[in-house]
């Protein structure tokens, strides 16, 4: 292959393909992301690169398109960690509205989820990389080192780092999307009916409450953690779900969540965690700039 400096090739060979593609590489730059808006913005810069390539010298156009896309995807993710540390609040992957059959490929929807989103935040952007591309996409180690710019040796030890790091923190129990609508259906109706004796028995007794507004709209500034705590906020956040509020249900990164709304708009998108049967994890994102993409669904490949 050629290195992607080449000028050249016809435009409408390169759009084909790239078309082709696309919703794959922005699966990609999303989950080393864990933002849409940023992800569209690595494929604009992947689209730049590539329809300036000599077609004729590329022998695969997938795995061409995947290493630019990870390329600017590493880029982006550098810049990201530093406005992460200037963000007001927790911050949260932005949410996506996803099929109902996303949920069909297991391994696709664990891997857009928002708890493992959140795992993925916990890799060092390289590990992050590596992980995505190998355990997601399967994507070979030759090619991963091309895109990642390390040995291929190095990039089987980062591989299995990764592998660990991610393994000791990823939900336990495996739980099919099923399941996980049922409970949140009944989480759904203890929120509604105000009864909070059965809410706690949804969620487990270290589950950890996370909030993003961005310091845009009011959300805690920093976990709250306990069943008894947690209950309790819910109690004076959400008590009007079934009166002012509405809690919708809704696909969100390939798993079941409620998207809030409060006199008809748009408020809230709350995405949860399950371990073992129970709620561990409740992910309230608020923010308005990353509710956006709410009015469609978004398409998630690999």
């Amino acid at each position: 292959m050629v290195d992607g400096s080449g000028r050249g090739g016809n435009v409408g060979q390169a759009t084909d393909s790239f078309v082709r593609y696309r919703n794959l590489l922005f699966t990609i730059a999303y989950e080393m992301l864990g933002s849409a808006a940023d992800a569209e913005d690595v494929l604009q810069e992947t689209w730049l690169r590539w329809v300036g390539v000599d077609h004729q010298e590329v022998r695969d156009e997938r795995a061409y398109l995947i290493r630019i896309t990870t390329r600017q995807a590493l880029t982006q993710l550098r810049r990201l960690g530093r406005r992460k540390e200037s963000y007001v609040g927790s911050w949260l992957p932005e949410p996506l509205l996803t099929a109902p059959d996303v949920a069909d490929d297991v391994e696709l929807a664990e891997s857009v989820s928002m708890a493992m989103l959140l795992v993925l935040e916990t890799l060092s952007p390289t590990e992050r990389a590596v992980f995505v591309l190998r355990e997601v996409f399967d994507v070979g180690y030759e090619e991963i080192a091309t895109a990642v710019d390390k040995s291929q040796d190095a990039v089987r030890q980062i591989a299995h780092r990764a592998r660990n790091h991610v393994q000791a923190r990823r939900p336990r129990g495996s739980v099919s999307s099923q399941e996980a609508g049922r409970a949140l259906d009944a989480f759904r109706r203890a929120l509604e009916t105000g009864d909070f004796e059965e809410l706690l028995s949804l969620i487990a007794p270290d589950v950890v409450l996370v909030g993003d507004g961005g310091g845009i709209k009011q959300a805690v500034l920093h976990p709250v953690r306990g069943a008894r705590r947690v209950s309790k906020l819910l109690a004076v956040g959400l008590g009007e779900v079934g009166q002012q509020m509405s809690a919708e249900p809704a696909t969100i990164n390939g798993w079941p969540a409620l998207i809030l709304r409060l006199d008809g708009e748009l408020d809230s998108v709350l995405a949860v965690r399950i371990d073992d049967g129970l709620i561990t994890g409740l992910y309230a994102v608020r923010n308005p700039e990353k509710l956006i993409r709410l009015d469609r669904e978004t398409a998630v490949s690999r």
